[in-house]
């Protein structure tokens, strides 16, 4: 009975350490940000003004360059399309009822998730460039980075293995390799859910690079 006095009171104040540190952080910012003088404020709101002005330059160039909707592109387009794109989903699809569930996913998260370029490939229409990322089941979500492909999402596995999934189980697959920013729908994906597909070359089944590789998938 004792020890457990001790340890309770040890836990007790290991408690009131942290809330005190905690209280302490902060009673100091509150400080700092009721002594700033007019400098101070002008310096804090000039350079949110600029990060403003900045993030908003970028969206008007995601926007001058086809972000924001989710567009058709043919395979002659489709390298062009790529070049100098930090992150691209691209879905080869065809006209069937998955690549339309898919497609209804992919139109909300385009015009939300402007950081990103959202295309559709019709993959009977394009067999080289099909043959080239190795597409072989659809609808199939090339996710790529930098003009190289990282990773597939391929047809619904990775979304629980249904075809009513919520947008926000895609969103949090895409956000958890970094292909869209993450958002409060897209926070904390589920492990039993949310799963990396990735494929080799070799069995149609696994895709996989080395160090080798070229730079760019689409020269």
């Amino acid at each position: 009975m004792a020890h457990q006095a001790i340890m309770q009171q040890a836990l007790e104040n290991k408690l009131l350490e942290a809330a005190s540190a905690i209280e302490q952080s902060i009673d100091d910012e509150m400080h700092r940000l009721e002594t700033l003088d007019e400098d101070d404020l002008d310096k804090l709101r000039e350079r949110r003004l600029a990060a403003l002005k900045k993030q908003q330059a970028k969206r008007k160039e995601w926007l001058r360059r086809g972000h924001g909707e989710l567009r058709d592109v043919e395979e002659k387009e489709f390298f062009n399309e790529m070049r100098n794109e930090e992150r691209v989903i691209a879905h080869f699809y065809r006209n069937n009822w998955p690549c339309k569930v898919m497609d209804k996913h992919l139109n909300i998260l385009a015009a939300k998730h402007v950081e990103t370029k959202f295309v559709r490939v019709d993959a009977e229409k394009c067999p080289f460039l099909t043959d080239k990322l190795k597409i072989w089941m659809l609808p199939t979500l090339a996710l790529i980075k930098s003009e190289k492909v990282i990773d597939y999402v391929v047809g619904f596995d990775d979304l629980g293995g249904v075809d009513d999934f919520e947008t926000s189980t895609l969103a949090m697959r895409l956000s958890a390799g970094g292909f869209i920013f993450e958002d409060d729908n897209s926070r904390k994906p589920q492990q039993s859910n949310i799963r990396k597909t990735v494929r080799t070359a070799t069995d149609h089944s696994v895709y996989k690079r080395t160090e080798s590789d070229e730079d760019s998938d689409f020269d």
